[in-house]
């Protein structure tokens, strides 16, 4: 198997795992795996379209999805009309804090509904165990310190 190969076969393993677990397209998610491991970091839409074989337009379309999540980011280059894109070294941090932040937004729709099922306990109970988990995941997210920093990575070497 040559470098390319195991390359491409990560790529649509971590392009499947984005659609399973993100709900993305799985061309989002190859463009994503290809961002997180090609070289240059910062590629075309020609770029990425050739490495995960697919269409340009298509590309367009699902750029906008990681865009709009926090996977990527688009810049240009003085001079040039081209976009590259690559993800930023904060992206996975971004996505998933907002993604807690949106479950932990939950905690106070159930806390509403609490107030609406009134004395019923079966009605309540159900609000309350939503409720309490999305409680016990804003607190523990919270609790836990951010990612380790380049300098940290490097110490580990």
């Amino acid at each position: 198997m040559t470098d390319e190969d195991r390359v491409l076969g990560w790529v649509e393993r971590a392009a499947m795992f984005c659609a399973d677990e993100y709900g993305v397209p799985p061309i989002a998610g190859r463009a994503l795996a290809w961002l997180m491991i090609c070289d240059p970091p910062e590629q075309s839409p020609g770029e990425i379209a050739e490495a995960i074989g697919a269409s340009r337009a298509s590309l367009t379309t699902n750029m906008r999805v990681l865009i709009d999540a926090g996977f990527v980011r688009r810049r240009t280059r003085p001079g040039q009309k081209t976009n590259y894109y690559y993800v930023g070294d904060d992206a996975w941090e971004t996505v998933v804090r907002r993604r807690v932040a949106g479950l932990a937004a939950f905690r106070e729709i159930a806390a509403e509904g609490m107030e609406i099922a009134g004395p019923d306990r079966a009605r309540r109970r159900r609000l309350r165990v939503a409720h309490d988990v999305f409680d016990w995941m804003d607190r523990a997210f919270a609790s836990m310190p951010g990612p380790a920093s380049e300098e940290e990575e490097d110490d580990e070497s």
